[in-house]
């Protein structure tokens, strides 16, 4: 297949679709563990002449069983796909996470999905997999029911962070690092930076009142939004072009604020767009590389002025300095 292949369910994947080898898992992120997993599917799939195929789940299981206390997700359906597809995979079965599917015991799931729907000649996971209801399987079924099937099973190694010697690389770990601001733990783990994607709505207007207007991004944006502060990093517009920019994440504690919101302030922009440059509307994403401060409340403007052009510089010299790593 010349481009990556999106099925839903069963009932759309193609008769000749051949013999596959099969990896699956929710890829919340796609961080730099998950694409070991993927790198490996597609290198064992380019050696055995397989179709390498992506089962994942949409909704999240977790906001199924567990609705009240699920896990805020670090993408949307959208990204995690694109993400994958970047990967080299050449299809993504996206399954309905469904009461009828998570009652599947393991034996069900592999002989439906796996053996009968997709022809699997070898499975590719990490050793930590869980799968069928209740996570009743974990590697070793999945390794039995391969000798009763007929496929092989290949397990792949955690990760482990570059430089940190048993620092493994999870969802898990990079949601803690956001709850607690460590937007540079995220881009070692995730291999590019944090993203929250949303449409840019109309604020208080406080920060073009002080001099430093802002992005601010709708209360349905997509992506787990880091803990409050000030960060360093990137704003992407609708037209793909890269703007760097000053992200404050919170309520804004020297006004009273109360909802929380994420609002980014474009530094550098070319003279001649200054006066033109409007993002209302548009559907944007916003890239958190570094973490500059906590949120604080100031007594009064102008100490809160003279900070927010420390912001500023501080963004500007953190991003050429990245630049030129």
């Amino acid at each position: 297949m010349s481009d990556v292949q999106i099925y839903h369910g069963l009932g759309e994947l193609p008769a000749d679709l051949g013999a596959t080898a099969v990896t699956i898992g929710n890829f919340d992120g796609v961080h730099l563990g998950h694409q070991h997993v993927l790198q490996q599917l597609v290198e064992h799939a380019h050696r055995t002449g397989s179709t390498a195929v992506v089962i994942t789940f949409d909704p999240h299981p977790a906001l199924v069983h567990r609705p009240e206390s699920a896990p805020e997700l670090l993408t949307g359906t959208a990204e995690k796909l694109a993400r994958i597809e970047a990967t080299g995979v050449d299809a993504v079965l996206v399954v309905d996470y469904t009461p009828e599917f998570y009652v599947l015991t393991p034996e069900e799931f592999t002989r439906t999905w796996l053996v009968q729907g997709l022809g699997a000649r070898a499975v590719v996971v990490g050793h930590d997999l869980r799968f069928g209801r209740e996570n009743s399987g974990d590697f070793s079924t999945m390794v039995q029911l391969g000798e009763q099937h007929g496929f092989e099973v290949v397990g792949v190694a955690d990760y482990e962070i570059s430089g940190i010697t048993g620092a493994r690389c999870s969802s898990t770990a990079i949601r803690t690092a956001l709850q607690h601001g460590d937007v540079d733990a995220v881009l070692h783990m995730l291999g590019r930076p944090h993203a929250v994607m949303g449409e840019v709505v109309h604020g208080a207007a406080r920060g073009r009142e002080l001099g430093f207007p802002t992005a601010n991004l709708s209360a349905e944006s997509e992506g787990m939004i880091p803990a409050d502060g000030v960060y360093a990093g990137y704003l992407v517009d609708a037209h793909g072009r890269r703007w760097p920019a000053a992200i404050s994440v919170g309520s804004n504690p020297t006004f009273d604020g109360v909802e929380r919101v994420v609002e980014s302030h474009v530094i550098d922009r070319p003279h001649e767009q200054v006066e033109d440059f409007d993002l209302y509307g548009q559907y944007v994403r916003v890239e958190f590389l570094s973490h500059l401060r906590g949120m604080i409340a100031y007594e009064g403007v102008e100490k809160l002025v003279a900070q927010m052009q420390q912001d500023v510089d501080e963004t500007r010299r953190i991003l050429a300095a990245s630049e030129q790593a």
